[in-house]
């Protein structure tokens, strides 16, 4: 079986025994004693095959890695066969993840080295750097004429690296990828990218690629693992085995409900609730981290915590800071560094905190309303008690009635280790076509050895030879009536012949250089009334799903789009009209697929209880199942009985989806309540927008939650066969 699970169990005598001298006793000084995920994965490691260690932040999966992998270094140089020549590559996603691990690897190497000396051992000096868009050309060309031993860099970065005539070459020594927050790489495509990437390097090495990858709590761990390593020419998965450490770390997970009535309660009430709540949670532990879900809530959060804290003195002011992707990177690394140190009392942050930057020392973690994924909750409340043996402490603060139902379920499934499948995504021909552009220029490819260097990959392992060639036909210009587009050729290909390669005198590999990778850019689009007045700016991303009519917050002022040339928007304020489209749409976390499923078997559940039971009873079985305090069941207990009187016994559940109809002045509403999560109800509202727009031969506004979405349409008769069809 290709794909196998570690299941033997090796005492830290056993693994110390399998490490150079040095390095177990320089181990035995700094930590003692090995953790779980470390004593099973670095016999693995040592035996040289590929393995995915997936355990919670804080368990020691990153030095298990390292550890075992610089002594192997250690044991080339005791063989006279450590080369001045690059032996790992290691990748993460952030590039602030880079410079933290360059000085997380500096510090072993150095107290290696010093243990080793006074054990009159001879070491070499193992060199580490880091090469990505931060890296200035002088440093690239450094690294060039003197190569490291260990190489850190980001995905993007490494494709370019394999492209870099030079570089390249250095990179045919490569025997170990390290990929680091696998789980946050191979659900998007980046994770596509960079899985050609690694297939690509490892056919620059000949084939003797070791590959590592280190994950958080994720599932299904087999179809993780095939990523990971990929196929082998016969169409079996190369063999890899996964180290689950998953489970190793004790967990305190609550919902916290801040007012005893959530159902009546003002939207005044329920906001000063929350920041009492946060307040006394903050002055009770020592450092405390929150994490909001979009970046415009971090900063209303920092503020208005700020302004309490000056006011009562209970904390310094000072000691409460914002961290997220808008900062500047200055700012960031400061509020990092202040965090290792203890400076904070408070770090609000969205998602920028998630992975793992090293911040030291966290008692607890709040989640200021719904993670919207079970796999997020563990990892959010994971930076929290950074050590094996501490309880990661978290506390989801519920901000409206159908977040309290949201948290109440996720904390549950996080508990009883329900963890949301992750979806890689197969065959993006748009990636591909990148890739094939970058192989051109590495020199001539025979068609045919090129497409099963494509298939080793897990994420193109089911790509049709016909989809191949006709990616290699649009490169090269076979499509001739793109050119009125401005869309030439990129690289040349005889059909006949079976080949395919670099385009001569062009500026194919400038424009490679300039486009490659996945990661969008974020243009702003500008906002100005009609009379010339500036407003702020929107995303490029949310701007993209406005429409003449739409109407957005932005500011805490609402406005009415009209319409937009190049990077400007026009619009007019309106007052007391609702928003069809949610502020900040491009950042805001969607529910995931499987939570949203478990969210409407929660709710099918409780109503099946109200209609057979007693109030009590209900609100006992939920306080017991589900950890909650009373008044937070009542409120749940309350919202749904509301919801079954006036819906005559129906909720909207996993199982049955309602459709609501009102009319809004000159407009008509028609709301499907399907709890399917906010991707697949975008996907749906355009389905049934399309529809309906060629039924009535109107134009149809779209409001998307992940709950619910709205087509919007003028009043117009609409009988209850139209709704069916």
């Amino acid at each position: 079986m290709p794909i196998t699970y570690a299941n033997e169990v090796y005492s830290d005598g056993e693994v110390l025994a399998l490490l150079r001298p040095y390095v177990a006793e320089w181990f035995k000084r700094e930590y003692g004693v090995f953790t779980p995920p470390q004593r099973m994965s670095i016999p693995i490691i040592k035996r040289g095959l590929n393995v995915l260690i997936s355990s919670p932040t804080g368990t020691g999966k990153t030095l298990a890695v390292f550890l075992a992998l610089l002594d192997e270094l250690y044991y080339l140089h005791e063989k006279g066969e450590l080369e001045k020549q690059i032996y790992i590559v290691y990748v993460s996603p952030l590039r602030a993840l880079n410079n933290d691990m360059r000085r997380n690897l500096l510090q072993p190497i150095e107290g290696i080295s010093r243990v080793a000396r006074e054990l009159g051992y001879d070491v070499p000096e193992l060199s580490v750097a880091v090469r990505t868009s931060d890296t200035t050309p002088y440093e690239k060309q450094k690294m060039t004429r003197n190569p490291p031993h260990i190489l850190i860099t980001t995905p993007e970065s490494l494709a370019i690296s394999l492209v870099a005539p030079k570089f390249r070459e250095k990179l045919k020594t490569v025997r170990w990828i390290v990929i680091d927050e696998i789980h946050e790489l191979c659900s998007s495509k980046r994770g596509v990218d960079l899985s050609l990437s690694v297939e690509r390097l490892d056919n620059l090495t000949g084939g003797r690629l070791v590959r590592i990858g280190l994950s958080a709590t994720i599932a299904p761990l087999e179809e993780v693992a095939k990523y990971l390593v990929g196929y082998n020419d016969n169409g079996e998965p190369r063999d890899c085995v996964i180290v689950d450490a998953r489970f190793t770390k004790p967990h305190d997970i609550r919902v916290v409900c801040p007012v005893v009535d959530l159902v009546h309660a003002s939207a005044e009430e329920i906001n000063e609730a929350i920041y009492s709540t946060l307040t006394e949670l903050i002055k009770k532990y020592r450092t405390t981290l929150v994490f909001t879900n979009t970046r415009s809530a971090t900063e209303r959060v920092v503020y208005k915590l700020r302004k309490i804290f000056e006011s009562n003195g209970i904390v310094d002011a000072d000691q409460v800071e914002a961290h997220h992707s808008s900062l500047s990177r200055e700012i960031r690394l400061s509020v990092e560094e202040k965090l290792k140190e203890g400076k904070l009392r408070a770090v609000v942050s969205s998602t920028s905190l998630e992975l793992g930057i090293d911040i030291g020392s966290i008692d607890l973690v709040i989640l200021l309303s719904s993670p919207k994924s079970v796999s997020r909750l563990l990892q959010r409340v994971g930076r929290s008690g950074h050590r094996l043996h501490r309880v990661s402490l978290g506390r989801l603060v519920v901000v409206d009635r159908d977040d309290l139902v949201e948290c109440t379920v996720l904390a549950k499934a996080a508990i009883e280790r329900r963890i949301d499948r992750v979806k890689i995504p197969r065959n993006a021909l748009d990636v591909l076509a990148q890739h094939i552009i970058a192989m051109s220029l590495e020199g001539k490819w025979k068609v045919s050895e090129a497409y099963k260097l494509v298939k080793r990959s897990y994420c193109y392992h089911n790509l049709s030879y016909e989809d191949f060639i006709s990616v290699l036909r649009y490169l090269s210009g076979k499509y001739g009536e793109l050119e009125s587009m401005k869309v030439y050729a990129k690289i040349w290909f005889d059909e006949e012949e079976g080949v395919f390669g670099r385009k001569r005198r062009s500026k194919v590999r400038m424009i490679y250089y300039m486009n490659s990778g996945t990661i969008p850019d974020e243009a702003k689009i500008k906002v100005f009334t009609e009379d010339g007045r500036y407003i702020g700016e929107l995303d490029e991303q949310f701007y993209q799903i406005l429409t003449p009519g739409d109407i957005f917050v932005l500011g805490g002022r609402t406005y009415e789009y009209l319409y937009g040339y190049g990077s400007y928007a026009i619009v007019k304020p309106v007052k007391g009209v609702r928003p069809t489209v949610p502020s900040w749409f491009s950042e805001m976390l969607p529910l995931a697929y499987d939570s949203a499923l478990l969210v409407g078997r929660f709710r099918r559940i409780v109503a099946e209880k109200i209609l057979s039971e007693s109030k009590s009873k209900v609100i006992e079985w939920l306080v017991r199942e589900y950890n909650l305090e009373p008044h937070a069941a009542e409120n749940i207990y309350q919202y749904f009985y509301e919801q079954l009187m006036f819906m005559d016994g129906i909720v909207p559940s996993d199982k049955s989806i309602v459709i609501e109809l009102f009319e809004e002045g000159d407009k008509l509403n028609i709301i499907f309540h399907t709890l399917y999560g906010r991707r697949t109800n975008d996907a749906l509202s355009r389905a049934y927008a399309y529809i309906l727009s060629r039924m009535k031969v109107v134009s149809v506004r779209i409001t998307v939650t992940d709950n619910w979405f709205m087509l919007t349409i003028p009043r117009i008769p609409l009988s209850k066969s139209d709704v069916e069809r």
